[in-house]
């Protein structure tokens, strides 16, 4: 079981700097915006496994910046929220990628929760639990922590995140892609036991962005690493690929749906938002696919007079169509 102590001593590293770095955030993310961290869960996060998770973090890069980083093991499961000065009370839950081996966010805010806020849009980044750190819910423990993160969202909405508990939405990046593809279509799935007023609220979004997104873990389009890293021993089976495939069974609840990827991307097969667009339609829900010639596995690059692929944009004004950000 994990204790106290375990979470305190698996934590210290990623929190020597944090006073300064948020302090930093709060800079970058314009005048008068807020930057703070706090855990999701009430106490240690469910199905702890023994022995217990040491956090850990890593840099990306030698030459990033103090900040970039990524976290191969997750004990205890956090949201950073970058508030504007001005918020407009809509609010985007952001699940990063990391081909569930690890997950790519810092602790300070990232360029995407910056660029919401700038637009007046509360972010709120998550970081989230791993699977093959042995948890008890296996290949669902990602999808526990997205459907509490957006309760703790909505449950904090008016008292103090200044938002409309309404007007929520969520994004995902690579395999925080298929991440918040399955908060949309099994946000009413149950997959662990309430913990406090919080989960009494819905964990459902108003819209959904899934960007460069790992989707299917079948054959056609696997990103072979989230496929391994997600399912574990049971990669190679049929029912699981299909299972925890996020195209497959899209109930009618799914929320309007914006995919986007680049034609040019060498990690994930754009088959990926390919199958994704096809199963919304599929299901009624609606949809809009945006294939970006280049960017390889991340955001849009600039064209080669320096301007600028209005890709968060495009989403936003997509997202206004269906009610979000208001």
């Amino acid at each position: 079981m994990t204790t106290r102590r375990s979470l305190i001593t698996g934590s210290i590293a990623a929190s020597l700097a944090l006073p300064a770095a948020l302090s930093a955030a709060r800079e970058a993310a314009g005048e008068g915006a807020t930057v703070d961290r706090f855990p999701i869960w009430p106490k240690a996060p469910p199905g702890a496994p023994t022995p217990a998770v040491v956090e850990q973090w890593v840099k990306r890069s030698p030459n990033g910046g103090a900040d970039d980083i990524a976290w191969p093991h997750v004990a205890s499961p956090m949201l950073t929220m970058v508030k504007p000065a001005k918020p407009n009370g809509a609010a985007v839950l952001i699940c990063p990628g990391g081909g569930y081996a690890r997950v790519a966010v810092g602790r300070t805010g990232g360029a995407i929760a910056r660029d919401f806020a700038a637009r007046g849009i509360t972010a709120f980044e998550l970081l989230y639990r791993l699977p093959h750190d042995n948890w008890a819910a296996g290949p669902d423990a990602p999808l526990q922590d997205a459907q509490r993160a957006m309760r703790v969202i909505r449950a904090g909405a008016g008292t103090r995140w200044s938002i409309d508990p309404a007007r929520v939405a969520v994004t995902g990046f690579s395999a925080g892609g298929h991440l918040a593809a399955r908060l949309a279509s099994r946000s009413g799935l149950s997959t662990y036991q309430p913990q406090d007023a919080a989960d009494r609220l819905s964990a459902a979004p108003i819209v959904a962005g899934l960007f460069f997104p790992v989707i299917t873990m079948m054959d056609d389009g696997v990103h072979a690493q989230s496929r391994r890293e997600l399912l574990g021993g049971h990669a190679a089976d049929a029912q699981w690929q299909r299972r925890y495939s996020a195209q497959c069974d899209l109930p009618a609840s799914m929320p309007p749906s914006f995919v986007a990827c680049n034609g040019d991307d060498p990690v994930v097969p754009f088959r990926n938002a390919m199958l994704m667009f096809e199963a919304l339609k599929a299901a009624q829900v609606p949809a809009e696919l945006m294939v970006f010639e280049k960017g390889g596995h991340g955001p849009p690059v600039n064209h080669k007079d320096g301007a600028p692929v209005p890709w968060l944009d495009l989403f936003i004004a997509w997202s206004r169509d269906h009610g979000w950000p208001g």
